[in-house]
């Protein structure tokens, strides 16, 4: 159990992962791009949509479960792709996997993690999925998905909303690359963090070497020079639909587009194979200025029709947002930095805490809005402060 974390919420993890992870770290986690409107409106939507709730209901036997592509889970979350989280704790990835499988929620290990797909099937196992970015050589990208099929990996989580690396200024001040790098910067900033100088970085060069983005064919690896992090990884703005129907001409099972914000595209999604639909702005990290999932979620929503499983993410921080996502029609949320703090501030137990919380809080708000179960949820239990604040939302 993570309880001795003494953290209560996830704003609690947040502040013990800032101060046992280098800045340049942390901030590559946690901040978003340019100005921070999108990152700070990701959150301010969330305090413009109330509850309305009903009383005298006998919520004892409330359920948070949820059904995703056939499989019951105990909550309606998946762990995101987030590549960082071999980083923030020594074979993170594995920690988070291994919270993620005892809290009975699917794990989606990133392209650019620090520890090989196998790995993580091997030694972990669970409901496993695979984000992948699509390269400028298709060929690489595919025998990604190869090796993800072959590994037993059970969707595969194609990001859609990387044409072009988030001008994140402030990790260009920070310095902090991948591959590393020395710098004055660097090496001042992890001298000031010696638990995960020698919990991470010297476990690492101790055993298995420099760090690295393990998924990388050989070939893509040696492309890769140092740079500031989210700058290293290959990407491709070629992206287009005919690559969704290749992959799924060679991907056999759930396969599910990340990082759509309209309609149209969520509907073409659908008609190019697509199973599910990942609502999303990149927590804020990509495009600023960029409107908020949830502002759109119900559109998505409605102009799908019930025809693919709907996923949403950016700006998550409490069990009472996922509820609100779940009333606006999503079927599940995607988590990213709230279990990446839980991994900074105690790995696999950091991990639990943070799924723990999200399950008390989830919980808790169906006890207090009178539901027992997360299909009874729906617009008629919110209240938006603003009616232009969520578009095509039916009351």
């Amino acid at each position: 159990m993570g309880t001795d974390l003494r953290a209560y919420n996830i704003f609690d993890l947040r502040k013990l992962a800032m101060k046992r992870v280098p800045k340049g770290l942390f901030e590559f986690v946690d901040r978003g791009t340019e100005d921070e409107v999108s990152l700070r409106n990701n959150r301010a939507v969330f305090e413009g949509i109330r509850f309305k709730p009903r009383t005298m209901v006998d919520v004892s036997k409330r359920s948070a479960a949820r059904n995703i592509f056939g499989v019951d889970h105990k909550m309606p979350i998946v762990i995101a792709p987030t590549g960082t989280a071999g980083l923030m704790w020594y074979e993170g990835e594995l920690e988070l996997a291994r919270a993620a499988k005892n809290a009975g929620i699917p794990f989606t290990l990133a392209t650019g993690s620090m520890t090989s797909m196998e790995r993580v099937a091997a030694e972990v196992g669970g409901e496993l999925w695979f984000q992948l970015y699509l390269w400028p050589d298709r060929r690489l990208s595919h025998e990604l998905v190869e090796r993800a099929k072959a590994a037993g990996y059970k969707a595969l989580v194609v990001t859609v909303d990387g044409a072009s690396p988030g001008n994140r200024e402030y990790n260009l001040h920070n310095g902090f690359t991948v591959p590393f790098t020395y710098s004055r910067r660097s090496i001042v900033d992890i001298a000031r963090h010696p638990r995960w100088l020698a919990g991470v970085m010297l476990r690492y060069m101790m055993t298995r070497g420099m760090p690295v983005y393990e998924n990388y064919p050989a070939e893509a690896k040696a492309k890769l020079t140092a740079g500031p992090m989210g700058r290293t990884s290959l990407r491709t703005d070629s992206l287009n639909f005919d690559d969704l129907d290749a992959l799924r001409k060679i991907w056999p099972h759930k396969l599910i587009v990340k990082g759509i914000l309209d309609p149209e595209d969520a509907v073409k999604a659908i008609e190019h194979g697509a199973d599910g639909i990942g609502v999303s702005n990149h927590g804020g990290r990509n495009l600023d200025g960029i409107i908020s999932p949830i502002e759109v979620l119900p559109r998505i929503v409605d102009a799908i029709g019930g025809r693919a499983t709907v996923f949403v993410d950016s700006g998550f921080r409490r069990g009472s947002d996922v509820v609100k996502a779940i009333a606006l029609g999503a079927d599940a949320v995607m988590i990213g930095r709230s279990t990446l703090y839980g991994v900074a501030a105690g790995g696999f137990q950091g991990a639990t805490r943070a799924l723990e919380i999200y399950n008390e809080e989830i919980r808790r708000v169906m006890a207090l809005t009178g539901c027992n179960s997360l299909t009874e949820l729906g617009p008629h239990h919110l209240k938006i402060s603003d009616p232009g604040l969520v578009e095509g939302l039916k009351c």
